[in-house]
């Protein structure tokens, strides 16, 4: 067979015009995926990182195997009670998808109620029902995800979601669960996600517009024909996307509509679902709320009461939380004239808050973790001066014990419930479920994931750095390797970014990981600005026409790395994915003498050419994270000044793998089509190193779906990032 040579793309310019900015694009001709060319372009990189990556085939084979000997593949989940069932899932080897299952629970009145039942990996359990075997629904499919499933509260009706394309468009089908019988009650082309009411008459679910952003909330009555569902809730503005739920207690049924910086709910008594959805209160440009309800139970002195909690933004950008006993609160001027337990600080970001019937969990972030605080709430009368919040206890912190950790409310659907489920971890503790029992704080273990083989977390450890960025901010860099990487000695690094829509990266265990921490190959993590890790503000500071500092930020945890001796150019890896993606090719082209290579995941690397086209999925929505170019020249320039696809120079750059999926509609495949086919016309033939582009052709943005074929492309990729570095291509795993 004949070596294939880089593929070049035809050039067909297009003229893009904008307050009188003039921009040749010689490859927007690859936005047309039914034009065979595009196909045939995108296949013959595919054959041509297939060739130049032959050679890491072993390694790659290596990987897997480490992979899948490490997971436990006959394994179940911690069973979740809701209702008269506990719920779980299942994994079996050989199986590339879950099944989803469940098993009578006990009467609320017996003393082992709220206790697990014991599970045994492999075996069956008295009464288990499967509800989903997602194994046979993906059957006959390349590509299979579920996008939610839902059993009413009387246990009878399962409702689900599936796609089998990658595109994000699901078909909603429902189950009696009873007779196993599907019903005709079928939708198709509607976003994830659905809430039934409490009777089991109806469900919810959301319909997309062109540009795939959830316009609308439509009601349907079990039984009747889909074409006679009805439209309860639409949301005209582009900018906004629709979300639906009920709160915790299931006495209402929400709607939610959302931009980037404003929030808007409505409500409806969930005992009346065919009734209309109010809103609680009008949305004002800037102001974030979100609302829970929890009754109170009577006391001997105290009837039954209603609580509203309102977590928002209207009393400084990193929230406060409120009270109320109404959720009509159109007739204030402002939330902060409602007595508040958890008042806005500068240090502490909350993000979410959740009601029980005797606490309220709040989930928030301080020092740049997330963290959880539990706040006991009693029903007794209300003393002369007293207000809501004086019902409320001290928060208290759920501590576990280590310098770097994430934690997180699990599932826990029950708000009646003695027991909190919580969810933790590290980079170096695998993920640890347990329940929290309010009544006295004792933390029970109900499962730590396993790793196959034996795992020494002694062996590795976890650090938090802080370097300084140009304009003397801190930024925080997360590092985890293993003990036995000598400080002095400067070794291989694979340096993460994200820093966009306040998304936080928090520290998390891999067993994917352990195949390059063991062949002494450091992860950092840059915790960079416009992520979330440091508060609202932390973001505000890498948005619109800040953005610059996202990039700034991580070059500058390069640089320190590199100066501190942790590592030098010709052993960093760069590595991000999406709006991680748009920060590997800034960075590309702003300091591509800082890394050996870089590895770019469906990266959103032509931003501008996507904000100016408000057809496109996302476009109109994200105008509040990266501002509107097509109204404002200076947004136009902000953007056109660190787009990477208009920044591409003739000059050396990093080794780069760019990774995509045809049908993906977050990050449509043809900006890292056109990327790297730039790449390769204005600096393949001043670059020394490799530019690849590997697309999935039956795949959306989360990429491949199964275990089995995802443990493949991680395997690939890894083989691929530790290639660069060298030696390590051939180390073997050390014990």
């Amino acid at each position: 067979m004949d070596s294939l040579t880089p593929p070049r793309a035809a050039r067909h310019p297009h003229v893009r015009e904008f307050h009188g900015r003039r921009f040749v694009d010689d490859y927007e001709w690859m936005r047309d995926k039914n034009n065979p060319d595009t196909i045939a372009y995108l296949e013959a990189e595919n054959a041509y990182t297939k060739q130049q990556t032959a050679h890491l085939k072993d390694l790659q084979d290596t990987i897997f195997q480490e992979i899948k000997s490490r997971v436990k593949e006959t394994d179940l989940s911690v069973p979740t009670r809701q209702n008269k069932w506990w719920h779980f899932a299942r994994t079996e080897e050989g199986k590339a998808y879950t099944l989803i299952c469940r098993v009578p629970a006990k009467p609320l009145d017996h003393p082992d109620a709220w206790e697990p039942p014991t599970l045994e990996p492999g075996q069956p359990v008295p009464g288990e029902e499967v509800l989903l075997d997602c194994n046979k629904l993906a059957e006959g499919h390349k590509f299979f995800a579920l996008g939610g499933a839902s059993v009413t509260t009387d246990g009878r009706y399962l409702g689900f979601l599936t796609d089998t394309t990658g595109d994000e468009r699901y078909t909603l089908q429902v189950q009696d669960l009873h007779t196993g019988e599907m019903l005709p009650d079928s939708v198709t082309g509607v976003a994830p996600g659905m809430q039934w009411s409490p009777d089991g008459d109806y469900f919810f679910y959301q319909k997309v517009d062109a540009a795939w952003r959830p316009d609308s909330v439509w009601r349907h009555k079990v039984g009747t024909d889909p074409a006679e569902d009805v439209r309860v809730f639409y949301e005209p503005d582009e900018r906004y996307w629709v979300g639906m739920g009920a709160t915790r207690d299931d006495k209402y049924l929400s709607i939610v509509t959302s931009s980037k910086i404003t929030t808007e709910s409505w409500i409806l008594e969930a005992s009346n679902p065919a009734g209309e959805f109010e809103c609680v209160r009008a949305r004002e440009v800037g102001v974030e709320y979100g609302l829970d309800h929890v009754t109170l139970p009577a006391t001997e002195t105290t009837p039954e009461r209603e609580l509203f909690l309102i977590i928002h933004n209207a009393c400084g950008p990193n929230s406060g939380v409120a009270l109320a006993d109404t959720w009509q609160l159109s007739d204030i001027a402002s939330f902060n004239e409602l007595p508040h337990v958890l008042e806005h600080r500068e240090d502490v970001r909350i993000d979410d808050v959740d009601a029980f019937q005797h606490h309220i969990g709040v989930s928030f972030r301080a020092a740049a973790l997330p963290r959880v605080g539990i706040i006991p709430v009693e029903n007794r009368p209300l003393g002369e001066g007293e207000s809501l919040t004086d019902l409320c206890g001290e928060m208290q912190e759920i501590e576990v014990g280590e310098e770097l950790f994430s934690i997180a409310l699990h599932a826990n659907p029950e708000i009646a419930t003695p027991l909190l489920r919580i969810s933790y971890g590290s980079y170096i503790t695998p993920p640890t479920v347990a329940d929290y029992r309010l009544s006295d704080g004792e933390i029970i273990i109900r499962k730590q994931s396993e790793v196959q083989g034996g795992y020494d977390r002694d062996r590795y450890e976890q650090l938090r750095l802080w370097a300084p960025a140009r304009d003397g901010a801190k930024i925080p860099i997360s590092l985890v390797r293993r003990r036995d990487v000598a400080d002095n000695q400067p070794s291989p690094v694979l340096l993460y970014g994200y820093g966009s829509y306040e998304s936080s990266q928090d520290p998390g265990f891999s067993i994917s990981r352990l195949s390059y921490l063991d062949r002494g190959m450091t992860l950092a993590v840059a915790h960079v600005r416009g992520g979330g890790e440091m508060g609202r503000l932390w973001y505000e500071e890498g948005k619109l026409d800040k953005k610059v500092n996202t990039f700034y930020d991580f070059i500058d945890c390069a640089d320190y790395l590199i100066a501190e001796g942790y590592t030098t150019p010709d052993q960093l890896v760069a590595n991000g994915g999406s709006a991680g993606g748009l920060l590997m090719g800034a960075v590309a082209n702003m300091a591509p003498d800082r890394f050996v290579a870089i590895e770019a995941d469906v990266p959103f690397v032509d931003p501008l050419t996507s904000m100016l086209m408000p057809e496109l999925p996302l476009t109109v929505i994200e105008w509040d994270e990266w501002g509107n170019p097509l109204e404002d020249p200076h947004i136009y320039d902000v953007m056109a000044s660190y787009a990477p696809y208009e920044n591409i120079k003739p000059q050396k750059y990093p080794a780069i793998l760019a990774t995509t999926s045809l049908n993906d509609t977050r990050v449509l495949y043809v900006e890292p089509a056109k990327w790297v086919a730039k790449l390769r016309a204005v600096a393949g033939d001043v670059t020394e190193r490799e530019i690849l582009l590997k697309t999935e052709m039956e795949a959306g943005h989360g990429g491949v779906s199964g275990r089995y074929a995802r443990w493949e492309q991680i395997a690939f990729e890894l083989a691929w990032i530790l290639s660069q570095t060298g030696s390590l291509a051939v180390r073997e795993t050390t014990s």
